[in-house]
């Protein structure tokens, strides 16, 4: 039986950085990997498809440019989903190429097959070519998620389907049903919405995102229904059932009745733990699939960690990718400083939202004073140039002190934005910096500063 000394099942972002963090800590390191081809979710099915079909949404529907050439601009009149697969299998397979080069790089030993525990340091590996066991001394459990199944939503994989199916629907229908307004949920009605499908969005909750600024929320729904989106909020599917013309059917709990030609299903997502075999570890895993850890991502066994999705929230790809290099640097010794208070969130909608820090919901609860600045992007000159004059940028410090408490941004850029405010925020400067800082002109950093003028005006007139 061949032994490591760290072990990582799965190879998403989170399994990728703790095997990259164990080979660099001089270790010998293998990534069990169930698929053919190596990055889990993110790259095949998750992150990069569904950030690539944005990217080619706004392009093929020219819609960055509407504002300028009319609403009836576009660069390709009839768009098909051929048109939107081509250019995600593209990045895909660029991304796949890229993630193996630096396992290989790294003499990180890839094993294809799925990991099960026979107990709490030896690993069984099956695959088509047979079953193997390993022994270790530290495991990663990096397996992600999968997307939740409701026994009330039969899926076909074509009319009826979840986010992983997505490019698996022959055509681009007309009309199509939401179900879920999280991350994913939301993130498709805006890209399907921007290709002039009428999106119907069905959410149990009364507010979408709730995790998210209400303010940036409020506005993406204003969006959201200028581009024809019906919401059904405060609702839930009692039943779906696909017609014999090939439509789709939702009855709701308040017994209303909603069609479309396709229904997607964005209900949260599952840990991938089915296969895993915990009892063999001694690990449970709670009936959504996630495992308990501590602060330090070790569960119940302290030499095995989990990390990424299979944690729960945030399921960022960015969070799961420094939580899989803390596990294995503290696996090993090494001492590593992140605070999750100042990880940036980044929802991909259209437009996109990207905020770090505090809401004016949690300041207010907290009973911190604290003020608001605000700058639009259509007062800026980028915003015109790019075309985006909805955009905005909000900052909230505190009055006192002026400390950076929170960054907030809705807008065509706000992800890459967003790390301008971050740093500022963890290197401990006030507002007034962007007030004394020179930005390239024209450029959508200027919301910074005039976001910053307009705090502190409010503060001088008080």
């Amino acid at each position: 039986m061949q032994t490591y000394d760290l072990i990582v099942i799965g190879s998403g972002p989170a399994g990728q950085r703790a095997a990259i963090q164990g080979a660099k800590s001089g270790k010998r390191v293998a990534l069990v990997e169930k698929r053919e081809v190596i990055g889990g979710v993110c790259i095949n099915t998750g992150t990069i498809p569904s950030k690539t079909f944005r990217e080619a949404v706004l392009h093929l529907s020219g819609y960055l440019y509407q504002s300028i050439y009319g609403i009836n601009y576009r660069v390709k009149e009839k768009i098909t989903m051929a048109d939107l697969a081509f250019r995600v299998q593209h990045v895909i397979k660029t991304e796949v190429d890229v993630t193996q080069a630096q396992v290989s790089r790294n003499n990180i030993e890839l094993l294809t097959g799925t990991a099960s525990f026979v107990d709490p340091h030896r690993l069984k590996v099956e695959s088509s070519r047979g079953a193997q066991e390993f022994g270790a001394e530290v495991v990663v459990i990096a397996s992600g998620t999968k997307p939740a199944v409701s026994p009330r939503v039969p899926l076909n994989g074509k009319t009826i389907i979840n986010s992983d199916q997505i490019l698996q629907m022959p055509e681009l229908p007309k009309s199509m049903i939401v179900v879920g307004g999280g991350v994913i949920g939301v993130e498709y009605t805006c890209m399907f919405a921007t290709l002039g499908v009428r999106v119907i969005l069905v959410e149990r909750r009364p507010r979408l995102l709730e995790f998210a600024d209400a303010e940036m929320v409020e506005a993406l729904s204003y969006h959201l229904r200028d581009s024809r989106v019906t919401m059904r909020l405060n609702e839930e599917v009692q039943s779906v059932e696909e017609m014999p013309d090939g439509t789709v059917v939702a009855v709701l709990e308040s017994k209303k009745k909603i069609s479309g030609d396709a229904l997607l299903y964005a209900v949260g997502r599952q840990g991938n733990v089915d296969e895993l075999n915990l009892a063999g570890a001694g690990i449970e895993a709670d009936p959504r699939g996630r495992i308990k850890v501590n602060a330090d991502y070790q569960t119940v066994q302290p030499h095995i960690y989990a990390v990424g999705d299979v944690i729960g929230f945030p399921s960022l790809a960015s969070v799961s990718m420094e939580q899989g290099r803390l596990a294995a640097a503290h696996a090993f010794g090494k001492q590593l400083q992140s605070n999750p208070a100042n990880y940036p969130y980044g929802i991909y909608t259209i437009p996109e939202i990207s905020f770090v820090g505090k809401t004016e919901e949690q300041l207010t609860d907290e009973d911190v004073p604290y003020e608001v600045g605000v700058s639009y992007y259509r007062e800026i000159a980028r915003g015109q140039i790019r075309g985006d004059t909805t955009g905005r940028l909000k900052l909230i410090f505190h009055r006192e002190t002026k400390e950076i408490l929170g960054v907030h941004i809705i807008g065509e850029g706000a992800a890459e934005l967003i790390h301008i405010g971050q740093a500022v925020m963890i290197l401990g400067g006030r507002v007034d910096y962007f007030v004394n800082t020179v930005f390239n002109y024209p450029t959508l950093a200027e919301c910074y500063k005039a976001a910053a003028f307009n705090g502190l005006n409010k503060l001088s007139r008080l």
